[in-house]
């Protein structure tokens, strides 16, 4: 790994508190990868013993049924951790796969390391940023119609916006692309 990305996961477990010389100490179990579109990272009823931050790229966690069916569960961009929190809380095998939608450059970070009694502060942190996000997204989805949903998109995650495709945007919002097209068309026509 060279000294940029070292420096970059350095400062990312520096803001969830974690000691200097503790993540110094944990560094060499640290790996840089390369991933192409469609390269899986996690796949689907595997244990999950890593977790990914994502340098550049975009990461995704999606199940797949039986049938062929493909739902998304979350997207993950650059300066963000991707794992599945309740796999690795109840050491239980993934629902989601965790694959890429592009090349993406990540660091993988054994998850184990976060049961260590000195990188509690970072399980606690990552953990406290998990239930926001998840009350957030109760919200997003259980509180807000189809258009008010694009709409937040639209201002508090454009990067979203401007990353994913209208199939991608639409599943995740839990329409059609043909819905979502109609509410862009509403939407600009206003």
């Amino acid at each position: 790994m060279n000294p940029k990305e070292l420096k970059t996961i350095h400062e990312y477990f520096i803001k969830l508190n974690i000691k200097n010389d503790i993540i110094s100490e944990a560094s060499p179990q640290f790996k840089f990868i390369k991933i192409n579109a469609t390269d899986v990272l996690l796949r689907q009823g595997e244990l999950q013993q890593y977790g990914y931050f994502i340098l550049s790229g975009i990461l995704r966690a999606a199940h797949y049924s039986n049938t062929g069916s493909e739902h998304c569960k979350e997207y993950y961009f650059k300066g963000e951790m991707s794992f599945l929190y309740s796999a690795w809380l109840t050491k239980s095998p993934a629902t989601y796969q965790i694959d890429a939608l592009n090349h993406s450059e990540v660091i993988r970070v054994p998850l184990n390391l976060l049961n260590l009694p000195e990188w509690l502060p970072a399980k606690l942190e990552l953990l406290q940023q998990q239930l926001l996000y998840k009350e957030d997204k109760e919200i997003f989805l259980l509180l807000k119609t189809p258009e008010e949903r694009y709409l937040h998109l639209l201002e508090y995650a454009p990067k979203w916006i401007s990353s994913l495709n209208n199939i991608q945007l639409a599943t995740y919002i839990g329409i059609s692309p043909i819905s979502l097209s109609r509410i862009k068309n509403r939407i600009n026509n206003r």
